[in-house]
């Protein structure tokens, strides 16, 4: 099935040249067919290449999927350009009465900074709120996830004495989880992150389970025992190209930056990529969507016990 996605994004031509099935918001309302609601709260600079990174792992499944793209209102981009935001997102204020089956809260690279002096700091907290009663499944990612991990849980992130940057092997722990399905005992995932979380106030709370760990990069896939809340440490969305990216960026910069693990064959920047981490992310997201939020969400979000409580 395809994804639906706002008539004209930029990611919509970018995933029709990868010969992913997209569909326009206008087809998709003549179909008789509910599709899933998932929310992205977008908070990484690059809002372009997310959009076009999670659309084409959202796409890689059998289930009808409508995007919703929220920027903060209470933070002004530096890197996207405001005609896009206006042609293509919304904000908080504007959905807070609506209910989604799935929610993503992206990275931000904001990572050194006390999430108490994040600008939109306050807004995301409305928002996490909002997520724990009108949203049935929601997926925090890199600095999302220490974010949500903050917030829901009170469990702080630490410095790292070096950027973790690179592709780092994982071991699954809990491999009777859905989330982890079809997953091999170990596979890779990207890092880019100056901070990680305390693991052990992670690995003490009882109200989440770890399900997947890195020896280098700590723990990786984190989840409620409900699943209403996953946290996803790294980058598993991530191209081919993006840290390559990141790297050359920092060197031009005259920035001072290592080679990133793991990545470049040899590590050799002038060998190529070893591209390693694509199938797992298909799966991580499929997964989700599949396990947590269509299996779990009812057919009529409004008329759910669950979802019947007074929307301030």
């Amino acid at each position: 099935m395809p994804i639906i996605l706002p008539q004209n994004l930029p990611a919509a031509e970018a995933l029709e040249q990868e010969n992913i099935f997209v569909m326009p918001e206008t087809r998709a309302l003549s179909q008789n067919i509910r599709p899933l609601r998932i929310v992205v709260v977008n908070l990484m600079p690059t809002k372009i290449a997310t959009e076009t990174q999670l659309a084409r792992l959202l796409a890689n499944t059998p289930l009808q999927v409508e995007l919703t793209f929220v920027h903060t209102g209470s933070h002004i981009s530096k890197n996207t350009p405001q005609s896009h935001l206006n042609a293509f997102y919304t904000t908080f204020e504007s959905i807070r009465r609506q209910r989604f089956d799935g929610m993503i809260i992206t990275g931000a690279p904001v990572e050194q900074i006390l999430f108490e002096q994040v600008d939109y700091w306050d807004e995301l907290c409305e928002i996490m709120e909002f997520s724990k009663t009108n949203v049935w499944s929601t997926l925090h990612v890199c600095w999302g996830a220490q974010a949500g991990l903050y917030y829901h849980f009170g469990i702080d992130k630490q410095p790292l004495s070096q950027k973790m940057f690179g592709v780092f092997p994982h071991h699954v722990l809990r491999s009777s989880i859905p989330l982890v399905r079809g997953f091999d005992e170990v596979f890779f995932a990207p890092h880019s992150r100056h901070t990680g979380i305390c693991e052990q106030q992670a690995a003490s709370c009882s109200a989440l389970r770890i399900l997947a760990k890195s020896e280098q990069a700590g723990s990786f896939l984190l989840s409620t025992d409900s699943g209403r809340q996953i946290f996803v440490t790294g980058h598993p969305e991530y191209d081919k190209l993006t840290l390559d990216g990141e790297y050359r960026r920092d060197l031009q910069k005259g920035i001072p930056i290592e080679i990133p693990q793991n990545y470049y064959i040899d590590n050799n920047p002038e060998k190529g990529i070893n591209f390693c981490w694509r199938s797992h992310a298909h799966l991580l997201y499929s997964n989700w969507l599949n396990y947590y939020v269509y299996q779990q969400t009812p057919y009529d979000l409004e008329s759910n016990a669950f979802f019947n409580h007074s929307i301030p």
